[in-house]
């Protein structure tokens, strides 16, 4: 049996408490920052599912998806595939897969994501 000091504290800190009226207020009251602007037209105006439709394709394209599929399957068979998780998965191709991005593909999403910019008078 625990003290009921030793108690009382686990109880307390386990409770879930809605933020303080003063930080919702800060949160509501502050202006979008320029990022958060951008990605709210991009939104709005269904350029950013375009731009992901595109980034697919090229990413398709140029075989950066079979050779992450490759790396998978490569780490999966070499851990066994019951010892891997999506976790472990997630954890080996982010940094490789960002890496492999061809420069073509990233030079023309910027393109089209500043064309966007422009024509958005942003």
């Amino acid at each position: 049996m625990l003290p009921s000091d030793v108690r009382h504290k686990k109880m307390r800190s386990s409770i879930k408490r809605p933020p303080t009226p003063d930080a919702e207020e800060e949160e509501h009251d502050r202006e979008p920052t320029l990022q958060e602007i951008i990605n709210i037209k991009l939104i709005e105006s269904g350029e950013k599912e375009r731009l992901k439709e595109l980034l697919r394709e090229r990413l398709i394209e140029c075989g950066w998806k079979d050779e992450m599929k490759s790396l998978c399957r490569s780490f999966t068979r070499k851990k066994g595939r019951s010892n891997v998780t999506i976790d472990d998965l997630v954890h080996l191709i982010t940094p490789k897969g960002r890496a492999a991005v061809p420069d073509s593909v990233k030079a023309e999403l910027l393109q089209r994501i500043r064309s966007f910019l422009q024509s958005a008078a942003l």
